[in-house]
């Protein structure tokens, strides 16, 4: 009798109706979201599409510096915290336990006896920084608490300080200040520059010098070298000429050069070595026609492992310092995918490396350099689902406007579904992002389930096809990126798999705003659109985004304060263009969001409405720039399904 009604509980909690019984009530939103606009969503549907919120994936966080184990990061309720995993395989030991997700974690190098975490509150991306005794599971607080920004801590060698970026003097510009986690009165600041750029990146080996990044855009950015004792700088690669940037710097291990990444001379950033006494580069990897993406200095400064990203797909290198030269990688078996967060281990042969793949969610590895073994410490979940059935990426290319080749990845339904496909467009933000062929997690119901072909384009302005592609959006050319999905929908149009009468556009941050574009430009050849958390108006934008990203905003898109510029951002703004929106909108914003604030969706519903057009309208109080909550998520979802079944579909 006990099983029996253990089976009628999960077929009720499931939504299955049955027999003398009602079906399972419409599905609410939970009290910390405003849905507007949105119909019922029946219970049926949450348990359809039930598999497809229960994927996961797994982080590298770091290495234990005594053993051979590590933490990661994972989710097994609502957010991602910090995890233990002993061994290649092994059990996920949950160690942080918060509402909210965990940032980073990173081991005290000095026995490994702490180790010291981010965390923010409700998405606001104040992130604070704390201290886990791994003995006792006590958490420390090691910052202010309050509406700054911390983050980047990096270890001295001798495992006695941090350094890390702060924005609590002003809320404006990031200052570099020292700390000694197990004494958090010890915190001082080494250097109060201005800007919101600047960031840690390494000590020297005496640990009398911190090499410091300024980012001052996505095509400029400069290293300097701080005096920790005194809090002088000296910068390291000179301002003038070119606008050049360096990505990543480690010092070698004689401490009289760093290696760094850069497009210095070069449409695409190599692994260059720079003198210290000279500021002489010496690049170390010109034969590759591709970026840099990553590098990892092994502990005895003999090896640098890099990682490449060709044509988004990403290849793991080595090579020896003392010869210049590459060193072979064993077949990692892995297949075409995305490589990320190199890390060694203090033994000097274990490498580990996270791993994306369109059939295999975000999990961690490890390479024996010395045997080529590879090893996966983590297995993460894919809903019950055989993800080795799900679609793997066409690379596709089109031509624009202007001649020029923007290429994008093609992902097509199973051969069940004929004719021709509807077809959904997503474009990433950044705006210097770049789709990849990584996990697609829920999307993978659009393709395996509503029978979608998605289209993930990486139009100009996108990282990874050098320099030159990277700048052809900004400032005022940013329209030109906009057109380049209007020659997608032409190309859609040239395939006879594809369906041009149903289109649909969506995309996040900044690929929000291009959804919004594109809907304002191109309504007649859309179905609908999604917009998460996209800007509606450049001007209102920039008013209210965090000080601390202001200016590097500007750099980006143009200055607010200048009144060309200004003309420019009312001309093209999709708030001020949102009479031309026909066909259905659906509009999701976080409350507590730094960098969109919530007012640039709010705005752009309330105008679109008096279109009398369809619009829906998401909004949680208790997420930031996207949803990191999964309740949050999985009811987004149900309503991005609804919303695709009865304006895209039906």
């Amino acid at each position: 009798m006990r099983n029996a009604l253990r089976a009628l509980l999960l077929l009720v909690l499931a939504g299955v109706p049955t027999a003398g019984r009602a079906a399972e009530p419409d599905i609410k939103p939970n009290d910390n979201l405003v849905a507007d606009g949105i119909p019922a969503i029946p219970a049926t549907l949450a348990a359809t599409v039930g598999r497809y919120t229960d994927f996961r994936g797994a982080g590298l966080l770091d290495w234990h510096p005594a053993r051979r184990e590590m933490i990661i990061s994972t989710r097994f309720a609502e957010t991602n915290q910090v995890h233990r995993v002993r061994f290649p395989g092994g059990d996920r030991t949950q160690l942080t336990f918060f509402p909210d997700r965990v940032l980073g974690a990173t081991y005290c190098p000095r026995g490994g006896d702490y180790f010291v975490f981010g965390r923010d509150v409700g998405g606001n991306e104040f992130t604070q920084l704390y201290r886990y005794d791994v003995a006792t599971g006590e958490v420390t607080l090691l910052t202010d608490g309050g509406r700054s920004q911390n983050g980047n801590p990096r270890w001295a060698h001798a495992g006695d300080r941090i350094a890390y970026g702060t924005t609590r003097r002003n809320g404006k510009d990031r200052d570099i200040h020292v700390m000694d986690p197990r004494d958090p009165k010890s915190d001082r600041a080494v250097l109060e520059p201005e800007g919101g750029g600047w960031f840690v990146l390494d000590w020297s080996p005496d640990d009398r010098q911190v090499l410091v990044g300024e980012s001052i855009s996505a095509n400029e950015s400069y290293l300097w070298l701080i005096d920790v004792a005194g809090g002088g700088k000296r910068l390291l690669t000179p301002k003038g000429g070119p606008q050049t940037d360096y990505s990543g710097g480690v010092f070698a291990r004689d401490g009289k050069s760093i290696y760094t990444t850069t497009d210095k001379d070069s449409e695409f950033h190599r692994l260059a070595r720079v003198d210290l006494a000279t500021g002489a580069p010496t690049f170390l990897t010109s034969q590759i026609r591709w970026d840099v993406d990553d590098f990892e200095l092994s502990p005895d400064g003999a090896t640098l492992a890099f990682v490449t990203n060709e044509d988004g797909v990403d290849t793991l290198r080595l090579l020896d310092t003392a010869t210049r030269k590459e060193r072979p990688v064993p077949a990692l078996g892995l297949g075409l995918g995305v490589i990320g967060a190199l890390k060694w281990h203090p033994n000097g042969k274990d490498l580990a490396f996270g791993y994306s793949s369109a059939r295999s969610p975000a999990d961690v590895y490890s390479l024996d350099v010395a045997t080529g073994k590879v090893e996966r410490w983590t297995e993460s979940e894919t809903g019950g689902l055989n993800a080795a059935t799900f679609s793997e990426p066409e690379l596709v290319r089109w031509k624009s406007f202007d001649g020029r080749t923007i290429s994008g990845f093609l992902y097509k339904p199973p051969a069940r579904f004929a004719g021709k496909q509807p077809v959904l467009v997503n474009i990433h933000g950044g705006p210097e992002a770049q789709s990849r062929p990584s996990f697609l997690g829920r999307s993978n119901y659009y393709l395996n389930e509503l029978g979608l072909a998605v289209i993930y384009p990486n139009v100009r302005g996108s990282a990874g096809y050098g320099k030159t592609f990277l700048k052809l959006d900004d400032g005022v050319l940013r329209e030109d990126s906009v057109k380049d999905i209007g020659a997608l929908l032409d190309w859609i149009g040239t395939r006879s798999d594809l369906d041009p009468q149903r289109v649909m556009v969506t995309g996040g941050s900044y690929g929000g705003y291009m959804t919004l574009a594109v809907a304002t430009n191109y309504d007649a050849r859309l179905r609908c659109s999604l917009d998460v958390v996209g800007i509606s108006n450049f001007i209102s934008f920039m008013e209210r985004t965090e000080a601390y990203r202001r200016d590097l905003r500007r750099v980006e898109y143009g200055d607010e304060r200048d009144p060309k510029i200004r003309a420019f951002f009312e001309k093209i703004a999709p708030l001020n263009n949102a009479g031309k929106i026909s066909k259905p909108l659906f509009v999701v914003a976080g409350k507590n969001d730094p960098r969109v604030p919530v007012q640039e969706g709010e705005q752009m519903v309330s105008t679109v409405r008096k279109n009398g057009t369809p619009v829906w309208w998401l909004m949680a109080d208790d997420e930031g720039h996207g949803f990191a909550k999964k309740k949050n998520q999985d009811y987004q979802f149900y309503a991005t399904v609804m919303f695709m079944k009865e304006f895209l579909l039906n």
